[in-house]
């Protein structure tokens, strides 16, 4: 299974993803923003935008919707079709036409006993919840989970939106679940279980509940009444399991379950007398307490933060474990249809779960691929949907340029580069930054990446290459091409003669690689970094249990 896919996820679930066969869908689309979302590499010089958040009603829209309309769904086609009644060929419509046709897919590839996760915000999420109503069922819904992203927000003449939302639905009523805990905050240990004895710390609970009730329950027990004051006794369940250690205490009156937690010193008697109370041990509770709907305990990635990779929607490792450990087991199959950096796939492999990653993005899936072998260096995973010979290679650079950009300069690996104002990034594609020995210091060093795509190259382009790693103070440039150089061209790069390292080495300063070359590994960029790439993309922190790995399906 562990498999990245590049392309459109609505492509790849319909060709490689079959019926009930994945266990958690855990989704983090875009939320229909308008506003583009930058990369913030590391010594980057600009940044590059992963994707912009902006949808409108186009040629492909009008296609899903049609298709959407043929869906043997008649809810998610009737629920669509008056949705677009109502917001017209909107952005917003256009938007959910483009989730509705991936949510019918996810609905399609769950299991009966799985989950579907989908993180949006205000912006969306009540549009969304009606569409997810009519394609899992209303009875389906489980939670709408409030995640606190920051404890403030500045926003003129409005209430600080500082969360997210996260819709939570099962296929069925037969669903993975494994209860979540979450660790008690220290200042509320100290403030509730502020009690001690021979046994250990502990807190006073109601042994009373509101209303009157027939029975045992409202009948006097030691001289104290509930039904006088308006309540029942309310016998802790848990508190008879220990008691009883398993022995069925159903039989028994609430006088006698109250003299049997009496008799093992479970109730506190006041001093003055009056009702008495249940002690609750901190060492029954300590390993946490239920995790509720509104999650405040998990924080967002800080600007400092050893997780931090610098994707501009990167979402936190421990919000992604949280969901993937309540709702899959191990061995179970994780889909993340658009994720991004990976969260979500890195959280799956940490809990020994299988997964699958889809995005649209080259940049995304570089990212992905260097994220889960730093973190799991002994991990094996496929990537599906990259070029793999100069076929292939030659079909992306003639359907998208710019990805073709991204993934070559994947393969030497280099940041994608773009100017911050139109043509300043004329001459860079992509910059490599290392560290070497210079003047009895360590210091960072600059090479320029030149990506070509077409099917002719000349010497002025490597011309262009020196006068640009020139103008950029850069120490070398690298040329990477998709057709054969000339041989001009290998002798205009030999005249610019060698990079020097503090190691004594020499290195060419102008290199050119084809893409033939690089994915033969016959060929590959020559020089030396003292940190190993850490000057140009940010390190994920190895995980200490990569010993758990899962073979390939």
């Amino acid at each position: 299974m562990n498999t990245l896919y590049y392309g459109d996820n609505l492509h790849i679930m319909r060709d490689h993803i079959p019926d009930a066969s994945v266990d958690l869908v855990y989704l983090d689309p875009p939320f229909n923003s308008k506003q583009p979302y930058n990369v913030i590499f590391q010594k980057s010089e600009a940044q590059i935008t992963a994707f912009v958040d902006t949808w409108h009603w186009s040629e492909q829209t009008q296609h899903e919707y049609d298709e959407i309309m043929r869906s043997p769904n008649t809810d998610a086609a009737e629920m669509i079709r008056a949705m677009r009644r109502f917001l017209s060929q909107s952005d917003m419509m256009a938007y959910l036409v483009m989730m509705t046709s991936r949510l019918l897919e996810l609905h399609r590839v769950l299991k009966p006993t799985g989950s579907l996760y989908l993180h949006c915000d205000t912006t969306a999420s009540h549009y969304l919840k009606v569409v997810m109503d009519s394609i899992f069922g209303p009875q389906n819904f489980r939670n709408e989970i409030i995640w606190q992203r920051t404890s403030a927000h500045s926003s003129a003449k409005r209430f600080g939106p500082n969360f997210d939302t996260i819709l939570f639905y099962s296929r069925s009523d037969d669903y993975t679940w494994n209860t979540p805990k979450a660790a008690h905050d220290p200042a509320y240990i100290k403030r509730f279980y502020k009690h001690e004895d021979e046994r250990g710390r502990f807190r006073l609970s109601d042994l009373t509940a509101a209303g009157v009730r027939r029975g045992s329950s409202g009948a006097p027990w030691k001289g104290v009444n509930p039904t006088a004051v308006g309540r029942h006794w309310a016998v802790p369940t848990e508190a008879m399991n220990e008691v009883l250690k398993g022995e069925n205490y159903e039989r028994l009156s609430t006088q006698e379950k109250l003299d049997m937690l009496d008799k093992a010193g479970r109730i506190a008697w006041p001093a003055g007398g009056g009702v008495p109370s249940y002690k609750r041990y901190w060492d029954e509770v300590k390993e946490g307490q239920r995790v509720q709907a509104v999650w405040t305990d998990i924080s967002p990635i800080g600007a400092q933060a050893a997780e931090r990779l610098g994707y501009p929607t990167q979402k936190p490792l421990a919000l992604l474990e949280r969901i993937v450990q309540a709702s899959s087991n191990e061995g179970d199959v994780v889909l993340d249809p658009f994720c991004g950096c990976g969260t979500a796939v890195h959280a799956a492999q940490k809990l020994g779960r299988q997964w699958i990653g889809i995005d649209i993005t080259h940049l995304a899936i570089a990212l992905i691929e260097k994220r889960m072998r730093d973190a799991f260096p002994d991990i094996q995973f496929r990537v599906e949907g990259t070029p793999k010979d100069l076929a292939s290679a030659r079909d992306l650079m003639q359907r998208d340029p710019y990805q073709f950009q991204w993934w070559a300069c994947s393969l030497v690996g280099a940041q994608p580069y773009r100017g911050k104002r139109k043509g300043a990034d004329k001459g860079i594609d992509g910059l490599i930054f290392f560290t070497d020995i210079v003047n009895g210091k360590a210091q960072t060093q600059k090479i320029v990446v030149s990506v070509k795509g077409g099917d002719k190259v000349g010497v002025a382009m490597i011309r262009e290459l020196i006068t640009v790693v020139q103008q950029n103070e850069a120490e070398m440039g690298f040329f990477v091409t998709l057709a054969e150089p000339t041989q001009p061209m290998m002798t205009e790069a030999v005249k610019e003669g060698f990079y020097r390292a503090g190691n004594g080495q020499e290195f060419p300063r102008i290199q050119i690689l084809t893409i033939e070359g690089l994915l033969s590994r016959t060929e590959r960029p020559q020089f030396i970094d003292l940190k190993h790439g850490l000057d140009t993309f940010k390190k994920a922190p190895r995980e200490k249990n990569d010993d758990q790995q899962l073979p390939l399906m």
